[in-house]
């Protein structure tokens, strides 16, 4: 049984494909100092989540901006904030596979989906209850109190500590998801009902503005907002402090054994590119046509967040990040260690994680001209499900080349993350 996280929710699946990484045992021959490559994976991820934190700042400043004047600009400026925070943040999701500390942390910032009704008003497609969860419409923004598990709960100060101590994963349930990246995206944008068609999320400006209210609950609405913004930006410091000289996430790969630290590289590599991207973000929904799948829903974005999801892959294998600023971190990375022993291998991943990339490209070249991602996996739409799809096939292939990169260093086998929709999609429609 393989063990698939995503979005920062941990099921376990069956899968009937098991695709292995291994743990390093770096050989005699070897040139490349293994503590010299788990530096530059550290100060890599270091500078990620640095860069990470310097847009969501930029993003909570916009946010001061929207709440003190609401406009179009100001709820345009504060949407392109979001979106360019998206950008480095998505580069480090590489991390998150095998370091525990990233992992367990992950779901405070990115979680998804989501069931946007515990958060706000949504539209009567939405429905009015789940099954699944009791709090499926609770909409805490509307009420100031709300019942948890059987108990009434005081919801009148929408306060960082409440949304990420009570309402975060509020009853247990996986998509009551109160903080972070989509919790924000949705209060920016709100729903986006066009399905597949055209369009994203239209949110008025007004929802924000006190003296022409429109949704309701403005004021409680912007107190949300502005405490999701407030504790993306500390989520945030905490990590790059993990990741600082001394910081736990750096100290268990440096003062651990280092064919570990250098296994948990392939393992990031390998799970995000097979069994998270591939198969949950874009697989799932192609299978399914179905726009509620996709990464960045509210604000028509995925495109841009699983593009950067693969550079982050490229990025780990050879060690190379070029920041916000212009400047290049690099550094001796687990591409030399290959090389070393194999180069036609290494000539191979190399190639494949370049194509990857541009695959990527190419679902973006459609979105610029005017076709957004929900549209390209949309029923009925052969050119763009064929768009999606050689991405998804060029992730896999470069998977199996991870596989052959880390084989070559004669390592014992581990598994990457799997994914129903690409193991047993038949399961997905069950």
């Amino acid at each position: 049984m393989i063990t698939a996280r995503y979005g920062g929710r941990l099921a376990a699946i069956g899968a009937t494909a098991m695709l292995t990484a291994a743990v390093f045992v770096l050989p005699a021959k070897a040139q490349t100092d293994a503590k010299a490559v788990i530096k530059t994976y550290s100060d890599i991820a270091l500078a990620k989540y640095e860069d990470s934190l310097i847009t969501a700042e930029a993003l909570d400043k916009a946010v001061d901006a929207l709440l003190a004047k609401p406009s179009a600009e100001t709820l345009n400026a504060a949407r392109d904030a979001w979106k360019a925070s998206r950008v480095p943040y998505q580069q480090t999701e590489v991390y998150r596979f095998g370091n525990a500390i990233v992992d367990d942390w992950e779901g405070k910032v990115n979680s998804w989906p989501l069931d946007e009704g515990l958060i706000d008003y949504v539209a009567k497609s939405y429905g009015t209850e789940s099954d699944a969860n009791a709090l499926y419409t609770a909409n805490v923004i509307a009420n100031k109190s709300i019942e948890i598990n059987g108990k009434k709960v005081d919801a009148t100060n929408l306060t960082p500590e409440f949304l990420s101590g009570t309402l975060q994963e509020a009853g247990g349930i996986e998509s009551n998801v109160a903080t972070g990246y989509h919790a924000i995206e949705f209060l920016l944008w709100g729903q986006d009902l066009h399905g597949t068609g055209p369009g994203a999320g239209e949110r008025p400006y007004t929802d924000y503005d006190l003296a022409n209210c429109t949704g309701g609950n403005c004021d409680r609405r912007a107190q949300y907002l502005k405490s999701a913004s407030d504790l993306l930006v500390s989520d945030l410091k905490n990590m790059v402090d993990d990741w600082k000289e001394g910081g736990a996430a750096r100290r268990n790969l440096v003062d651990g054994e280092q064919n570990a630290a250098i296994s948990i590289i392939f393992t990031g590599m390998g799970s995000l590119s097979y069994g998270e991207l591939a198969g949950e973000r874009m697989k799932l929904g192609l299978l399914l046509h179905d726009p509620e799948e996709e990464h960045d829903c509210f604000s028509d974005n995925t495109y841009n967040s699983h593009l950067y999801d693969a550079i982050g892959i490229r990025d780990a294998y050879h060690g190379s990040y070029t920041r916000l600023d212009g400047t290049v971190v690099e550094g001796p990375s687990v591409a030399d260690m290959v090389k070393q022993a194999h180069p036609a291998i290494d000539k191979e991943l190399s190639a494949k994680l370049d194509v990857t990339i541009a695959k990527m490209e190419d679902i973006k070249a459609r979105v610029l001209a005017g076709e957004a991602y929900d549209q390209q996996i949309g029923e009925g739409n052969a050119e763009g499900n064929a768009n999606v799809q050689a991405a998804i096939d060029a992730l896999v292939d470069q998977t199996k080349s991870i596989e052959r990169a880390v084989g070559t260093l004669k390592l014992n086998a581990i598994a990457f993350e799997g994914s129903d929709s690409l193991d047993s999609p038949d399961k997905v429609f069950q």
